[in-house]
């Protein structure tokens, strides 16, 4: 059996990673006046910097080394030919040819899934321009204001993120709400702010059985219900993106508006499929066109580049080098672009839930780390929070800067002082207090390395890139670490258990540790599952019952 640790090649980086420990990232520019220029490339409209990394030549030799001796070219033909790669699950994974444009049959258990992709676009397309032009009518003939999307995970983190960044593209006329937490709170804040008849839900969830999702769908059907319409008029209102076409009927929604995708998606990569239906709402179906042509692009560019040119490729390699051989447990993503402020919650979920493994893809325990810690928030405002940890701290934190070159009419002096905070601490996070002295305690050490990701715009065609661009990374990342990134056995786990602990709440069961039985019988004191309100609803109910006590009907 290969045992990945015991490689040539790991030996060699670990020898490296000794003889290269004192040298000064700013030394390299002082040997290489061209490092810049060998250490960046571009992609469509994405520029990479990596040069401001702790890797002498020597190092980045030995890694892509790594990348060659892997299955990466094996396994990448796999995903993008709808071979079975995830294992566990027994998979193919295709969330590529949710954007791929081109004809060419792509075959999974004999048959051509091309078509169903091309048919479920057409959906899309047909559906958001009805709803974008005021085609599509509420109950009463209103056109709709507003738009809900109920997900969690990859059903909400997704179009979230990219509905938010691309708000200056939105239908000026609609109104975007996403609601995932399962907190009573979350949905009621939304809803209390609508107008039932102009408003439309959308139920993301792929088996039509997520608990979280369902009880918001259900709290948002009782409320549309109670404030306007009759059953009759919930399939006007509400459509599903899912792949339970008869539950997502079953609760009201008409057979025409569930959206369909299938079980080759992953969640956190579904933003392509229907799941992105919010996104073509706020943004058009052509901008999520776009998206899908950016997203394209830079899969070709990982096919067909060579791993010196590759830039996810190039990427996951030097998180590699940090995460296994410089010790480093976490990695900040600090977009300097206020539209990107949920971006670092969608890349740790993309990175999190597909590295954190620690058995190989043949269920043997690992001896090496794997996935980091992924955080971070937008600059500037993380340099007058966390950015003091990172200068002068303990802790080895590599960090990706993500900005977009071009600036908002009438904000150019904004965006020009965010673009230089954003060079100057990556500077300073290089250079560190070079003017103060060595044996000044309070001097800021530097040596601590960043990448710095130029869009030359932020558009729908650059982020379906960028996006695509983190999805690669990963994916390589799995591969050299001989891992599955494609399935999530621990958020089943979690979810298995909250489901055993809610039919058995009632029960005083010594099946669960001490800890557990302790804080249900707390629970239990307030709410059971026999347990109703004071108006006569369960206490799951109550909450949303009394928020809307007192409406009148639209």
């Amino acid at each position: 059996m290969f045992q990945l640790t015991r490689s040539v090649t790991w030996q060699a980086l670990k020898q490296l990673q000794a003889q290269t420990a004192d040298d000064r990232i700013r030394d390299y520019f002082t040997a290489d006046p061209q490092r810049f220029e060998r250490m960046s490339l571009r992609v469509g409209g994405l520029f990479l910097d990596y040069s401001k990394h702790h890797i002498s030549d020597a190092v980045l030799d030995k890694l892509l080394e790594l990348a060659d001796h892997s299955a990466l070219v094996q396994r990448r033909a796999q995903m993008f030919s709808g071979d079975i790669i995830n294992v566990t699950e027994n998979r193919p994974v295709l969330h590529t040819a949710l954007r791929n444009l081109g004809d060419d049959p792509l075959m999974v258990d004999g048959k051509d899934v091309m078509p169903e992709i091309h048919r479920t676009r057409e959906q899309i397309r047909r559906f958001s321009e009805e709803v974008r032009s005021g085609e599509w009518k509420g109950y009463n003939g209103q056109r709709i204001r507003d738009v809900v999307n109920i997900g969690i995970g990859g059903s909400d983190l997704g179009p979230n993120m990219a509905c938010r960044a691309l708000l200056k593209h939105r239908h000026p006329e609609i109104n975007f709400h996403f609601v995932s937490n399962v907190d009573g709170t979350h949905i009621q804040k939304v809803l209390s702010r609508l107008d039932p008849a102009t408003t439309l839900f959308i139920v993301s969830t792929k088996t039509f059985s997520t608990q979280e999702t369902l009880l918001n769908a259900k709290t948002a059907r009782r409320w549309f219900l109670e404030n306007a319409g009759e059953e009759a008029d919930v399939g006007a209102h509400f459509v599903a993106a899912s792949t339970n076409r008869k539950a997502a009927m079953e609760f009201g929604i008409r057979e025409e508006n569930v959206f369909e995708f299938w079980a080759w998606v992953g969640g956190r990569y579904s933003m392509w499929s229907s799941i992105g239906l919010p996104i073509a709402l706020s943004i058009g179906f052509d901008g999520f066109m776009d998206m899908l042509e950016g997203a394209h692009e830079m899969d070709q560019h990982f096919l067909n580049a060579p791993n010196s040119a590759n830039m996810p490729v190039l990427m996951a390699l030097i998180g590699i080098w940090y995460i296994n051989f410089q010790g480093a447990e976490t990695h900040a993503i600090v977009p300097y672009d206020q539209a990107l402020h949920q971006l670092p919650a969608f890349l740790q979920q993309l990175d999190m839930e597909s590295n954190g493994k620690s058995v190989d893809i043949f269920g043997h325990p690992v001896d090496y780390k794997t996935g980091p810690i992924v955080w971070g928030q937008t600059g500037s405002n993380g340099q007058h929070a966390f950015f003091q940890l990172l200068h002068q701290g303990t802790r080895y934190v590599p960090i990706d800067f993500i900005a977009s070159l071009k600036p908002e009419p009438g904000v150019e002096d904004h965006h020009f002082a965010l673009l230089t905070n954003m060079l100057a601490q990556a500077n300073a996070f290089m250079e560190g207090s070079q003017e103060s002295s060595r044996l000044d305690p309070y001097s800021c050490p530097g040596n601590r390395p960043s990448s710095t990701l130029l869009l030359d715009e932020l558009t729908p065609r650059n982020l379906g890139a960028l996006i695509a661009l983190y999805e690669h990374k990963v994916f390589v990342q799995g591969v050299i670490w001989n891992i599955n990134s494609f399935d999530q056995w621990g958020v089943q786990l979690g979810k298995r258990i909250a489901g055993e602990i809610s039919e058995r709440i009632d029960e005083q069961s010594q099946d669960f540790d001490g800890s557990t039985q302790g804080l249900l019988k707390l629970v239990r004191e307030h709410f059971t599952a026999r347990q109703t309100g004071d108006d006569g609803a369960t206490p799951t109910e109550a909450p949303a019952k009394k928020a809307t006590q007192g409406k009148k009907k639209a």
